[in-house]
């Protein structure tokens, strides 16, 4: 984790300011563990006292929680931006869906867009890392694993539109995608033909980014998400097929067993029409 030492103004604003601007930025994430206070009083160069009363103020802002036993913690800021009531609303009402989808096309082509002309080759460097681990995974069928690693490369791409408003609310986005709010991702590669697909889109926009091709970059999001989107939509319908079949056939195998004779009715009124 990085920090730097406070050359001058030793204060716990210093220190503040410097933490802040670590969240901020998204150089350290929710759930990242702050070093001890010792070793970060070292780091940055300040007494203990100070950092104590900077660590304190972190605290009461919000942004940064200590716990007993375990030590000092970035605090999930990223859930504020999508309130529990607001996901809970999602979650009984599927076609949110649609319209999260809509808001990933138009927002991860413009960060797409922006990583294509911005990305440093810090971030070009953790992209490839990214896509080369999704690529052995891809290889070795784990698709656990791939899934996981697909939503790390679409964080890296955010990051590395470096805008912090885009990089935050994407954050958000991908919170509730990993928590299976939207849909279920192991259906998505599940989906027969879909992890090569998958893996090739990735690569378009891996490619495109590497390249420098602002409008590549978008126009490969936007064929991604599209992707993703059928094939949701047909998980879905297929999925409801499945279940309306099953229940026409628990409801036809319960009125069977109930009235036999419902079986046989067809056939008598056949055979006394024949007779007469």
């Amino acid at each position: 984790m990085v920090f730097q030492k406070i050359s001058h103004n030793r204060t716990a604003d210093a220190v503040i300011d410097q933490i802040e601007q670590l969240i901020l930025q998204g150089v350290v994430r929710p759930g990242d563990r702050l070093p001890s206070e010792r070793e970060l009083a070292k780091k940055v160069d300040v007494s203990r006292p100070i950092l104590r009363e900077a660590i304190k103020t972190l605290e009461e802002r919000g942004l940064i929680a200590t716990r007993h036993g375990e030590g000092t913690f970035v605090a999930d800021v990223i859930g504020t931006v999508f309130s529990d009531a607001i996901i809970e609303l999602i979650r009984r009402h599927p076609p949110a869906i649609a319209d999260y989808m809509e808001y990933r096309r138009e927002m991860e082509s413009i960060a797409a867009g922006y990583a294509a002309v911005r990305a440093t080759d810090a971030d070009k460097e953790i992209i490839t890392r990214i896509f080369n681990a999704m690529q052995e995974a891809h290889d070795s069928e784990d698709f656990a694993r791939e899934a996981e690693l697909d939503v790390e490369f679409h964080q890296a791409v955010g990051e590395s539109a470096h805008n912090i408003v885009l990089l935050h609310t994407l954050r958000s986005c991908y919170r509730l995608l990993n928590d299976g709010v939207f849909y279920n991702r192991m259906q998505l590669y599940r989906y027969p033909g879909s992890r090569d697909q998958l893996l090739a889109q990735h690569k378009a926009i891996f490619e495109a980014v590497m390249r420098g091709d602002r409008e590549g970059a978008q126009a490969a999001v936007v064929a991604h998400i599209d992707y993703v989107e059928n094939v949701i939509r047909d998980v879905m319908r297929n999925g409801l097929w499945q279940e309306v079949s099953s229940l026409r056939l628990q409801q036809r195998l319960a009125t069977t067993k109930e009235d036999p004779k419902r079986r046989r009715a067809p056939r008598k009124a056949t055979e006394e029409i024949t007779t007469s």
